[in-house]
């Protein structure tokens, strides 16, 4: 990556993921956090405890989980939860 590419990704506005959507691409939980890893690099995250759902599911629960709307939202099965990327970056109702 170029060196203007680089400090354009580092002082982007995060509300660019709708601009130029890139998919999720891994689900991870620790310090009592989601964080949703882009395809371009970016992790967002968020408090666990704004998720009731995931914050009550099990570890084998939250790592049962599968991407959808073409990549910008994660869905849980055992738990039946969906969070949107627009959701956690708090852009949506």
């Amino acid at each position: 990556m170029s060196s203007s590419a680089t400090d354009r990704l580092s002082t982007a506005n995060p509300r660019r993921v709708l601009v130029e959507p890139t998919p999720v691409v891994g689900v991870r939980f620790a310090d009592g956090r989601i964080y949703l890893a882009m395809q371009d690099g970016r992790e967002i995250g968020a408090p666990i405890e704004q998720f009731p759902r995931l914050a009550n599911a099990t570890d084998m629960q939250r790592a049962h989980w599968r991407c959808i709307g073409r990549g910008l939202g994660v869905h849980w099965p055992d738990i039946d939860e969906d969070l949107s990327v627009a959701h956690l970056l708090g852009l949506s109702d």
